[in-house]
């Protein structure tokens, strides 16, 4: 991991303090609206760093209770620094971001995995397990991460942005909450909710604006919480250093806006604060690719991933098919998703046999570079997803033995003041 020395050549474009609320500091915001203006402008090939707080704004702490979760303020979320013009840009083109490094502030060398609670937030198990809220703090130690809170683990980070896109057009912007609109209509009571509608309350642009302008951002603004077509909250880990991104423009300048820093996470997000959150350093460089959009048929964003990847060969692999996991034997059509949650429930039960806790096996796959691959997809009625988690990041041996597993006493992680799981 680079260390601090190595970014003091590079100017920084946005400050941020990890400690300070996001809603109190400038060169932040988190909504999407073509009519926030740039913070900072760089030439093409220029290298800079941005400065990023923590996705949910410094609402969650270094502590052994995980009420702060429980009573996170998601209106507010993600707080993103930017957005950042690159001169010459326009839209049709195509903007080429290289991620030079990413790391955290040398102030905060610690991070943050939670599962949220059912009616705020949710999470791939949200319904099956009637989520309450937990934590798990992690230590970083160079490239490494271990938790008081999941004992027994130690692995390395591949530090990424979870979000980072372009702004968006306004008719790009009224598409989104148009279709998004629809389906929160014809599910009015999903709980949690499938999808978060435009929201003045909570909204946050650290510029000075005109008041008019500044309530039309709060009221059309997109939130942030899902991935679209610029971009946004992919959640994809191997975006880190050495990485280059392709982003279609959409405004001029492009616009381009990053934050939701991760020290680790495995191929699919799983709780829905499912990685290692973190605040932190990013370092770019940009450059141009004239009507990119055209050439290259660009309708979403597309990358090229990190050289750099944790080394771990070993790995036990759990499956899942398109059955349901409740156990009533109920099957679905090759609906993967269902195929996934059977792999990543069977892992959380193998991981309960060693002497982890629901909520840890939950939280550690959520954290640990974790692969995860469609096995197959054409043989109706089951697809089939493999989940594998690395060996080398136990202290212990987890393997399957013909005398059983031994299960050993690892606490629990962070969990409400009032007990309740």
């Amino acid at each position: 991991m680079a260390t601090a020395a190595n970014s003091v050549a590079h100017p920084t474009l946005i400050s941020a303090d990890p400690f300070v609320p996001a809603s109190e500091q400038k060169g932040l915001h988190n909504r999407w609206h073509p009519d926030i203006p740039a913070f900072a402008t760089v030439k093409p090939g220029q290298v800079f760093n941005i400065e990023c707080v923590d996705w949910t704004g410094a609402q969650i702490g270094n502590n052994d209770t995980s009420d702060d979760i429980r009573d996170v303020d998601l209106s507010r979320v993600h707080n993103l620094s930017g957005p950042v013009a690159v001169e010459g840009a326009e839209p049709g083109d195509c903007l080429v971001v290289d991620i030079l490094d990413v790391r955290p502030f040398d102030k905060m060398p610690w991070g943050y995995t939670g599962i949220f609670e059912l009616e705020n937030g949710g999470g791939l198990f949200a319904r099956e397990f009637k989520s309450r809220a937990a934590k798990a703090i992690w230590d970083f130690k160079g490239v490494y991460a271990t938790s008081r809170h999941i004992p027994g683990v130690r692995f390395a980070g591949v530090s990424h942005p979870g979000l980072i896109g372009t702004a968006p057009s306004a008719e790009l912007l009224a598409t989104w909450n148009k279709r998004e609109g629809a389906l929160i209509d014809a599910h009015i009571n999903s709980v949690p909710p499938v999808a978060f509608g435009p929201l003045a309350d909570g909204a946050y642009v650290g510029q000075d604006i005109p008041n008019d302008v500044r309530a039309k951002i709060y009221r059309e603004g997109a939130r942030t919480i899902p991935g679209r077509e610029h971009g946004g909250n992919c959640d994809i880990k191997n975006l880190s250093r050495g990485s280059r991104c392709y982003f279609p423009v959409f405004v001029k300048g492009a616009n381009l806006s990053v934050g939701d820093l991760h020290f680790s996470q495995g191929d699919v997000k799983m709780s829905f604060c499912g990685a290692i959150e973190m605040a932190g350093i990013i370092t770019f460089s940009t450059s141009i690719i004239k009507g990119g959009v055209e050439k290259f048929a660009l309708k979403q964003p597309i990358f090229l991933p990190s050289p750099v990847d944790p080394m771990y060969s070993a790995k036990l692999v759990f499956e899942g098919i398109s059955v349901d996991y409740h156990g009533d034997g109920t099957q679905y059509n090759m609906d993967a998703t269902v195929a996934y949650k059977q792999a990543a429930l069977n892992a959380i039960t193998y991981l309960m046999k060693i002497g982890y806790t629901r909520e840890q096996a939950y939280l550690l796959l959520s954290a640990a570079p974790v692969e995860s691959h469609i096995g197959a997809i054409v043989d109706s009625p089951n697809a089939c997803v493999t989940l594998a988690l690395p060996l080398g990041i136990f202290e212990h041996d987890i393997l399957p033995k013909e005398e059983g597993l031994k299960k050993l006493d690892f606490g629990q992680c962070a969990v409400r003041s009032d007990g309740v799981l």
